[in-house]
């Protein structure tokens, strides 16, 4: 069973559901990654918020600079798994987990000034037998808008994330080395051209002394339309003005068009329209799908009504809003058909839950160069039961 439009794999042998990531689109977004670094001088990190496959951290890490995450366990699986620099961010500490992060993380930046008051005289009475340094910094909030859906904008009004202009004198950067803002979620280099105009325009006379600066991430540097060449300009330009590192931390970008997600038809029915059950969930195994939402794209598949024949794609869960939506085939579809998911690499695979009992999908890896596809983790009931008690 081959497919199209860029993912040419013999699927008949591969048990569903299962992520599968396509190592020549992940080598060539990496590709892209490196020219920015190189051109531009920053350094980009993996946000592995978007995506976390350890098993791949190798294609990555020997070109990026490390990774960035917003829990515990993300900072553990960069330190352990990626190596390098490993960066922190959220937006509250717990003084249990505090003292962890300083022994596995180089960077750790606040979300508040109380924040701050409270847990770097930790690091500071600790740092001569820590045995290493952590550098902090703080994040502001530049209350400039490019996201369009309020759950998905940092800068929304009223958002919990960073600091006003308002509320920060010099002196409270005292202890810190860097600055960090984020207010992107897939957009392009004008998008960036703006938000630094409103960054600078608020906290530009703040960065005199500082060593970086976290420009957040959002930045769809391997989307096919977006400006790498301004990108470049504008990193190099604020390196010029200010004398700072810049670190972006894209997640997306890294695993842009790399994964799909492979389901199996489990039943066609009818009910006003014909309906196909797959061993996929929009709830479990896509969430964005209901949460964004948006549509996701099948292999060989159409708008409603397009093709000849148009079925509503849901779910084997008992939710009753369990469905992906509605595509068109060129044939009817049958039990056991498989369908492949495009761009199931980004936020899928990290937000994957096993509600109602559903079944992880495998994981694996997909390489156009031997065109062998290797399944590198399965999951099954006890993964269910141990996340349980």
């Amino acid at each position: 069973m081959m497919y199209q439009q860029g993912f040419d794999f013999d699927l008949t042998a591969v048990s569903t559901p299962a992520h599968l990531i396509d190592l020549g689109a992940l080598d060539r977004n990496v590709a892209i990654l490196k020219i920015v670094q190189e051109e531009s001088g920053a350094k980009i990190l993996l946000a592995l918020k978007g995506f976390s496959q350890w098993s791949v951290f190798n294609r990555i890490s020997k070109t990026l600079a490390g990774t960035t995450s917003s829990s515990l366990c993300e900072a553990r699986l960069g330190a352990e798994e990626f190596g390098k620099e490993t960066h922190f961010y959220s937006p509250a500490f717990s003084e249990e987990e505090f003292p962890q992060l300083l022994q596995i993380t180089d960077h750790i930046v606040f979300n508040s000034l109380a924040q701050k008051q409270r847990f770097l005289p930790i690091y500071q009475a600790q740092a001569a037998t820590l045995g290493r340094v952590v550098e902090f910094g703080l994040r502001v909030n530049h209350q400039h808008h490019e996201v369009d859906v309020a759950m998905y904008d940092p800068c929304a009004p009223c958002s919990r994330f960073g600091v006003l202009r308002q509320d920060l004198k010099a002196s409270d950067l005292e202890g810190l080395s860097g600055l960090h803002f984020h207010s992107l979620c897939q957009h392009g280099a004008d998008a960036l051209e703006r938000t630094l105009q409103a960054f600078e325009s608020q906290f530009g006379d703040l960065i005199v002394g500082l060593k970086w600066i976290n420009f957040g991430g959002g930045h769809y540097i391997t989307q096919s339309s977006y400006d790498v060449d301004l990108l470049i300009a504008l990193l190099k330009s604020f390196k010029e003005r200010y004398g700072v590192q810049v670190y972006l931390e894209p997640g997306a970008a890294v695993a842009l068009d790399a994964g799909v997600l492979v389901a199996s038809v489990l039943e066609i029915m009818r009910n006003q329209v014909d309906i196909a059950i797959l061993d996929v969930s929009a709830s479990a195994h896509m969430p964005d799908v209901l949460e964004m939402p948006y549509r996701p794209e099948i292999i060989n598949a159409g708008l409603p009504q397009v093709k000849a024949h148009t079925y509503r794609l849901a779910g084997n869960t008992c939710l009753a809003g369990d469905v992906i939506g509605d595509y068109s085939f060129d044939r009817k579809l049958e039990v056991g058909d498989k369908l492949v998911f495009l761009d199931m690499a980004q936020y899928s695979m990290v937000k994957n839950t096993t509600f109602n009992g559903v079944g992880l999908p495998s994981i694996g890896t997909a390489d156009p160069a031997t065109g062998k596809i290797e399944i590198v983790r399965k999951f099954g009931y006890q993964d269910y039961k141990n996340r349980l008690s």
